[in-house]
């Protein structure tokens, strides 16, 4: 398996979403008859169950608690970062305000100063209940490193849905400067569902089921706003990435009876790519970028990873996606651009049905095909004018 790239070594080829196409069916259904629900595993209760499988990344320019709201009441997911300026600040639109009106050339700068700033255990506590309060589900995430202290605190603020998130995932994590998360014990000893990532390997995707969490996040590197593939050198394309952790989700499931969703996390910002991924055995998916567009995202149509503000080597950086319309657009239309990027769910229910797919566990049996030339056949003029599929 691999192809020659040298003397003695090999490598695999692998693909992301701009080399494949899905097939349409022999059957065809109507959209508005589809399934898209999505399920998250909880201990004891029946799973927590999202109307739509699109999660909001945990990201300040992106999720506030005004945001989480509005994403819970559209049936989706919105994760709030627990070591964002959610957490730091009393007052986080005057920071992020900063962050909005800085020039290119000092924004990493201001970012790694904004970070210093220590999480105030309270405003975890604060920012969980605000949710709750305001009708919306609350999903928080953390580092490893943090997750057994914020993890209490959210959980006891009542919480629904604890993430612990890094750049890589893995079970065995040495380090003799600090002592590393037990993530089994962590998985065990917490009563909400725990999501875990990230993964892009069949073996640790594995081995991070085994440890109990509720669903795994898939994806390294991936993200509009993330450097860490030019600054690192990791990640693998995502269709083989979610392909690979496809597979272990399934051996683990006819070995355990026990069936861990994966999430599909960065490289979507148009409807095609959710497809994509859900059709490749993605459960779900988590955006960034395409929600930071929306009306309701604290960025003001400002973009940044989480690891931007990294004291020492920053694997982010800020961009601009612009506004495009509201939180409602982007997943449900009407559509006003032409690229895509808005009506999300109207993209996965339409694909749904042409390829004769009722529910997301048949989507995901969708023939794939290898088509690099898939979004540049016949379309010469598009890309002239930068319209519809030829804009980034």
């Amino acid at each position: 398996m691999g192809m020659w790239i040298g003397r003695n070594r090999k490598a695999r080829v692998t693909y992301g979403f701009d080399e494949i196409a899905l097939v349409p069916g022999r059957v065809t259904i109507n959209p508005n008859e589809v399934d898209t629900a999505f399920r998250i595993p909880r201990k004891d209760a029946e799973p927590l169950e999202l109307k739509i499988p699109i999660l909001a990344s945990a990201m300040d320019g992106v999720v506030d608690v005004r945001f989480a709201i509005a994403m819970s009441k559209l049936g989706g997911l919105a994760v709030l970062n627990l070591e964002g300026v959610q957490t730091r600040y009393k007052n986080p639109a005057e920071v992020l305000e900063k962050v909005v009106q800085a020039e290119k050339a000092e924004v990493t700068s201001l970012l790694q100063r904004i970070y210093q700033e220590p999480v105030q255990p309270e405003l975890i506590a604060a920012r969980v209940k605000q949710i709750k309060d305001g009708g919306g589900i609350a999903a928080v995430s953390s580092i490893p490193q943090r997750a057994a202290e914020f993890g209490a605190i959210a959980q006891e603020a009542g919480a629904d849905v604890f993430v612990v998130q890094s750049t890589v995932s893995t079970v065995k994590h040495i380090s003799s400067e600090y002592k590393s998360l037990d993530l089994e014990k962590f998985c065990r000893d917490m009563r909400i569902p725990v999501i875990v990532g990230n993964t892009v390997t069949y073996d640790v995707t594995l081995e991070v089921m085994q440890c109990g969490p509720a669903a795994v996040l898939i994806g390294v590197g991936p993200g509009a706003a993330c450097t860490s593939r030019g600054v690192l050198g990791l990640g693998v394309p995502q269709v083989t990435a979610t392909v690979d952790c496809a597979a272990a989700r399934d051996f683990y499931f006819k070995k355990s009876s026990r069936y861990v969703p994966i999430i599909t996390d960065g490289g979507m910002s148009k409807g095609g790519d959710v497809c994509k991924a859900l059709a490749c055995g993605a459960d779900a998916v988590m955006v960034g970028s395409a929600f930071a567009k929306s009306d309701e995202s604290p960025g003001r149509g400002y973009h940044w990873g989480m690891a931007t503000p990294h004291a020492n080597l920053p694997r982010g950086t800020r961009i601009k996606v612009g506004t495009t319309g509201s939180l409602k657009q982007i997943l449900f239309g009407p559509a006003e651009v032409d690229d895509g990027s808005q009506n999300l769910v109207g993209a996965i229910t339409t694909c749904m049905g042409n390829v004769g797919a009722r529910d997301i566990g048949e989507f995901q049996q969708t023939e794939i095909i290898i088509a690099p030339s898939i979004k540049t056949e016949g379309k010469l003029f598009q890309t002239v004018q930068s319209v519809g599929m030829g804009t980034r």
